[in-house]
């Protein structure tokens, strides 16, 4: 029986080109072997699985080539590649700092660094988690890591770039590695399965890709158990769907239809059906979230590319997309993120996400979405209208007055927005939307008031109570009113000190203001104010000068009487 050699192995790239999704690493790499640019230390950084070490061994391997390709490519024939295959190379040392993170390890390295290659031109020192190492063997490598001889090469990888010291930074050449995108690993799982005569679905493998979140050794491990399991019949899409343990598209289309349809007990009955399988409440919620994400980036054709799934599921989010409303995408999605941050304080988490739902299920009973859509679309229409050549259609009353009639409600519901997602009662949300909803109404009949120092005092009072709860810091502010320099504008005489705590309630205030006295043009204004020296008297002359600043008649007085004033 032969042994198994994991994907992961068998199929880990041996050249440049076979590098799976980091082409902006690799051409780099190249150039720099072409060039003869290659710098004395590099740091390679990036997430696991995504060929930071691999692309060390390859640059290695090429540094040393006797008989590099037209490509700049290690030929993988000549001694030197031969010996490195066979993980014989005298030239390519391989360091693992998670297990060899102490000073003495790195002083044995620093001796062998002083001994030339006995074959070749190049030595090459690996060393993977070099952020494992400890603060003494950080420093112990800085001079050699700084000035090695001309024949050595430092390539340094990690995970965690931020645990480097600057100084080792600093000495290095940094490549930043991405994740691999789910297209391209995708592809290479498939170009795997050909190969090993797998029979493999492209939708399924994708699955696998979107699952690794771009680290290509998770998803090898993942075909792996995946072709083992289905060795018989081949990768499907439904067999991966349950060796993985993933939430099909299907329940979240399910449940936002019966959402958008109000229907509770469907969605509840989805709900369940989840739950009953084996899946994580907050697993669930969390999805719901993405998924309604990824409708409401399906709503613009600029941000399709955004959505990674298969062409048949992407077909599924752009029909779906189409049907709702983004109002309601963008509250249910804001619902969704609310119950995910509070789930695990919950100690009723079903319940919790139950009324999460229940909330989602009531949104166009409570904002009328429908009626908000069909004015932005009557809006949308006499846009274009109003900027083509020809004359305008004649509106019906019903249709010039439904603008008007929905302009408050849709600002109310933007401002109730936030408070949605804290549960509560949605009754008391509606009558909180209504009223201010009829509080913009009133505001744009009214006629502009102008300032009065009574009207100025109870601006500031409110303000000072309801805005800022009796904030002791601001009121300080106010304790020097402000001067009323117009009909509608207001001047704020504040010491430096003063107008560094001003500043952050300023627009708050001048909002405010406008609110009050119903229009757009009042306006407030800062002078700095420059606090007087307090004069200090403390002996009788000081006395004296002082009554005599406010009796002039006492200086001459005392001038005529020969008085001498005792100091």
């Amino acid at each position: 029986m032969e042994q198994f050699i994991v994907s992961a192995r068998k199929y880990r790239p041996a050249t440049f080109d076979t590098v799976v999704g980091q082409g902006h690493i690799t051409t780099t790499l190249k150039n720099a072997l072409k060039n003869n640019h290659l710098a004395q230390a590099f740091l390679f950084c990036g997430p696991r699985g995504v060929g930071k070490t691999t692309c060390a061994r390859i640059l290695a391997k090429t540094i040393n080539c006797t008989n590099l390709t037209p490509d700049h490519e290690a030929c993988g024939k000549c001694d030197s590649c031969v010996a490195f295959q066979k993980n014989g190379s005298m030239n390519v040392y391989e360091l693992d700092a998670a297990s060899n993170n102490s000073v003495d390890d790195i002083r044995n390295l620093v001796e062998q660094v002083r001994f030339p290659p006995q074959m070749g031109t190049r030595k090459v020192y690996i060393i993977d988690e070099v952020h494992m190492l400890s603060t003494a063997a950080f420093n112990a490598f800085l001079k050699t890591l700084e000035e090695p001889p001309s024949y050595v090469i430092f390539i340094l990888a990690t995970t965690e770039k931020h645990k480097i010291i600057p100084t080792i930074l600093s000495r290095c050449q940094i490549f930043d590695f991405k994740r691999i995108e789910v297209r391209d690993m995708a592809g290479h799982l498939q170009n795997i399965a050909q190969k090993e005569n797998i029979k493999a679905e492209y939708d399924a493998l994708e699955l696998i890709a979107q699952k690794a979140d771009g680290g290509l050794r998770d998803a090898l491990s993942m075909f792996d158990m995946i072709s083992t399991f289905s060795f018989e019949t081949g990768i499907t899409y439904k067999t991966t769907l349950e060796n993985l343990h993933i939430l099909d598209y299907d329940y979240y289309f399910r449940m936002t239809d019966a959402l958008w349809r109000e229907d509770s007990a469907e969605a509840f009955l989805v709900l369940e059906e989840i739950l009953r399988q084996g899946f994580d409440g907050h697993n669930f919620i969390v999805g719901l979230a993405k998924h309604f994400r990824d409708l409401l980036v399906c709503r613009d054709e600029r941000t399709i590319k955004l959505l990674e799934a298969t062409e048949k599921v992407r077909k599924q989010y752009l029909a779906q997309a189409g049907m709702l409303s983004p109002a309601f995408i963008i509250t249910a999605l804001n619902i969704a993120s609310q119950c995910d941050s509070t789930y695990k304080g919950s100690k009723a988490p079903r319940l919790h996400i139950e009324i999460a739902l229940m909330k989602i299920a009531n949104l166009n009973t409570l904002f009328n979405f429908d009626k908000l859509n069909a004015t932005a679309l009557a809006e949308s229409a006499k846009k274009k209208l109003a900027n083509s050549d020809s004359k305008p259609i004649a509106q019906t009353d019903q249709e010039a007055t439904a603008p008007q009639v929905q302009e408050a409600p849709q600002n109310a519901y933007m401002k109730t927005l936030g408070a949605i997602g804290s549960i509560g009662n949605l009754q008391t949300i509606k009558q909180q939307a209504v009223q201010q909803a009829q509080e913009a109404k009133e505001a744009q009949t009214k006629e502009p008031r102008p300032l009065t120092t009574e009207l100025m005092y109870k601006i500031i009072d409110h303000f000072l109570k309801v805005q800022l709860k009796n904030d002791v810091r601001v009121q300080k502010i106010f304790v020097r009113p402000p001067v009323i320099k117009g009909e509608y504008a207001l001047e704020f005489q504040l010491t430096e000190a003063e107008q560094e705590i001003f500043k952050p309630i300023e627009n708050a205030f001048l909002i405010l203001l406008k609110k009050a006295l119903y229009t757009e043009q009042a306006s407030l204004s800062v002078t700095t104010y420059v606090e007087k020296p307090i004069r200090r008297i403390y002996t009788n002359k000081d006395k004296f000068d002082y009554l005599a600043e406010k009796q002039p008649l006492l200086q001459e007085l005392a001038e005529k009487l020969g008085l001498d004033i005792d100091i």
